[in-house]
């Protein structure tokens, strides 16, 4: 894979050897490495922002012309280094787990474990969307689970999408790439360089508004979607000028149950405050037993939260 400004082959970085880049976005180059200590592969992640930096002299990481780009610069990479601190700290089956980091070449890296398996990008192509409720319903509720974990260091992922979905040998999940994570805390107003994915960032990513757990929620309902049907809903961006949404529950009743189209539609509402506002809210809907599919028309979706407990804010009086 050719990506620009990439370290070469067998640089030794720390204890770590490149192997190749694997990956690249607007903000980072992923590489395959090997650890020289223990004996392993890993993965690394190196803070280099294409728009505000380039690969100078022996490898190191130069910042483009200009003051306002290398304040820019210095802002992305003291958080990319906070957040990968506190991401140390995380040691859940369903988050990749972070064993290493530290500066070096003028910039940041984050050392992670390698996993063996496919992203869920390649699992929905395959299928061409159509995924079976019964893998939804397994892999969901563990994505859910280190989700919880991640919130409740006050962290948001704020890129879930399925080519950031792992799914290792057997099918258990893996949640990827948190190069745009960051404090739940912080100020928005304030926030540095971010990334987002058109159609499965809500609209308050696009404008900068008020982010929570609602956020990474409404991604993974996204996410979710695409597996019904094998792409992303419409942009948020789209739908605040027209909404062309159609619910889950009217496009895919055929295939699946009520109860799980429900669950995607509730993500995606585009009034945060209409989503689910924690994961444990979503969590407790996925496990109540689903009814058949050719059940009767049931409750309405208001009557069945409330059965289960949960308020929601556009409820009944």
């Amino acid at each position: 894979m050719k990506i620009d400004n990439a370290l070469p082959q067998d640089f030794l970085l720390h204890q770590y050897r490149i192997v190749k880049p694997i990956g690249g976005g607007g903000f980072s180059i992923v590489y395959l490495a090997h650890d020289t200590q223990a004996g392993k592969p890993v993965v690394i992640k190196e803070y280099l922002p294409a728009k505000q930096a380039t690969r100078g002299p022996g490898e190191s990481v130069e910042t483009l012309s200009g003051d306002t780009t290398a304040s820019t610069f210095n802002i992305g990479m003291k958080r990319f280094f906070d957040e990968a601190n506190a991401l140390a700290t995380i040691n859940h089956p369903n988050i990749v787990r972070v064993i290493d980091f530290f500066r070096d070449n003028n910039t940041v890296y984050m050392v992670m474990n390698y996993e063996q398996g496919k992203d869920l990008r390649w699992y929905i192509k395959r299928h061409d969307g159509r995924m079976s409720e019964k893998f939804i319903r397994t892999v969901f509720p563990q994505l859910l689970e280190g989700l919880r974990e991640l919130h409740s260091h006050r962290l948001l992922h704020l890129d879930i999408k399925p080519a950031n979905v792992y799914l290792r040998p057997g099918g258990s999940p893996l949640l990827l790439d948190f190069g745009a994570a960051q404090s739940a805390s912080v100020d928005e107003r304030r926030r540095g360089p971010h990334t987002l994915t058109r159609g499965f960032a809500p609209i308050e990513q696009h404008t900068r508004g008020h982010i929570g757990p609602w956020t990474d929620l409404y991604a993974l309902g996204a996410t979710m979607w695409a597996c019904l049907c094998g792409k992303a809903p419409p942009p948020a961006t789209k739908r605040a000028e027209k909404d062309s949404y159609k619910p889950a529950v009217r496009q895919f009743a055929r295939y699946y149950s009520r109860q799980l189209l429900e669950a995607v539609d509730w993500c995606l509402q585009m009034d945060q405050m209409a989503r689910p506002q924690n994961v444990d809210d979503l969590l407790a809907f996925l496990k109540k037993e689903p009814e058949p599919l050719s059940a009767q028309e049931p409750d309405s979706f208001i009557e069945r939260m409330e059965r289960i407990n949960i308020k929601l804010p556009w409820g009944r009086k």
